[in-house]
């Protein structure tokens, strides 16, 4: 059996909106979650045209000529940008007849790269049974007919399986959110042997170490424990009706353990060290999931894994940020403060989940809303920046 895809009804009209601009081909990202029983299809964003694509090309394109580093760059920014229990689930194309029959290979090249640029910056390891088919999405300009075929990115001969594509109203006008604040205390120590321009490398290092203690965290739903296999809304009130788009929220409470039981044996290490990083403020986190009978266990592991990327990623924005205005070789000094940028969450219409994005102290709201713009094709006005955080050091 192949997988089901259940697609937002807006997307339907994206899509055929793209396919009707005087282009033969776009490429874009399918974003949504995926779960064992069915995966949900929320949003589809075109690929950002690159700057020679705006000023026009005078040699015929041809899918050979799609850049893979563009669309897996573009990849990554957009998972920057999903909130837990979102990712990226495919990739589609839509192309003219005459290009129609080379788009099932270069989608299974894209949804590859995709996935390899994806996994690498992770600090995560995919569940044992986790999903890992992805959709490759193909529409014919000219007939508008729609194949949808899936492809196991764990397997690298993996042959494309047949996939239905079913659109639905109101997708996730209804989803449970689960929101939840850590306060973050992590100290990285810097080796004498490490060289300083090895920051990121060593905050890398750090990170991973703290995301272990994130992933053996207890975790209390509206203040109990509940069993991994318990459904995530039962004894709470079911809202009614699905068309006005409405969120159950679960508030969180993240208990880190403190020291290893007396099973582990500790041993402790002496290490020269030539300073540290202190990372340290209170993180604002947010998981999606999906309302048909959810389980407990798919609920805690979307957040885990928003706890863990939004610090990951902002720190991969705040070095970012720093190479393009210090430069790479910029002398150690004694001792420094950076600002972490802040997180906000934009509304998308029609659905109860919220995308979210990351602001610098100085960055001004139009700059945020040209990302969206630019990034996930949506048109975002000023008043819906809700700034979650307080600016901390």
């Amino acid at each position: 059996m192949g997988r089901t895809y259940f697609v937002e009804e807006a997307i339907g009209e994206y899509l055929s909106d793209l396919s009707t601009k005087s282009r033969p081909y776009v490429t874009g990202l399918l974003i949504g979650q995926c779960s064992s029983q069915r995966d949900y299809v929320i949003r589809a964003v075109r690929t950002p045209p690159k700057e020679e694509q705006r000023e026009g090309s005078s040699a015929p394109p041809t899918l050979a000529s799609i850049d893979e580093e563009w669309v897996t760059t573009h990849a990554s920014q957009v998972s920057r940008m999903l909130p837990g229990g979102l990712l990226v689930l495919g990739v589609f194309i839509i192309a003219t007849p005459e290009l129609s029959k080379d788009s099932q290979n270069t989608l299974r090249r894209l949804i590859f790269s995709v996935e390899k640029s994806l996994t690498k910056r992770r600090l995560w390891q995919p569940a044992a049974k986790e999903v890992s088919d992805r959709a490759a999405l193909q529409i014919c300009a000219a007939t508008k007919k729609v194949v949808c075929r899936s492809y196991d990115v764990q397997d690298p001969k993996s042959s494309a399986k047949p996939a239905d594509w079913k659109y639905q109203g109101a997708l996730s006008a209804s989803w449970s959110a689960l929101a939840c604040t850590v306060n973050v205390n992590i100290h990285i120590p810097l080796l004498a042997t490490s060289p300083n321009h090895d920051l990121e490398k060593n905050t890398k290092n750090g990170l991973n170490r703290w995301s272990k203690q994130i992933e053996e965290s207890v975790f209390l739903i509206n203040g109990q424990v509940k069993s991994d296999d318990a459904e995530l809304l039962d004894g709470q009130k079911k809202l009614r009706g699905n068309t006005q788009s409405s969120t159950q929220f679960s508030d969180v409470k993240v208990l880190t353990q403190l020291s290893q039981g007396s099973s582990h044996r500790s041993t402790a290490t002496v290490q020269v060290c030539s300073g540290s990083i202190n990372l340290k403020g209170a993180v604002k986190c947010r998981a999606y999931i999906h309302n048909n009978k959810p389980k407990v266990k798919e609920a805690i592991q979307a957040l885990k894994r928003d706890i863990i990327n939004t610090l990951s990623d902002r720190c991969e924005i705040l070095f970012e940020d720093l190479i393009i205005n210090e430069g790479p070789h910029k002398k150690s000094v004694e001792r420094e403060y950076h600002v972490l940028p802040q997180r906000l969450f934009v509304p998308v219409a029609g659905s109860s989940v919220m995308l979210s994005d990351y602001k610098f102290g100085d960055e001004a709201a139009g700059e945020i809303q040209e990302r969206f713009a630019e990034m996930l094709d949506q048109s975002v006005q000023a008043e819906d920046l809700h700034i979650a955080e307080e600016m901390s050091t």
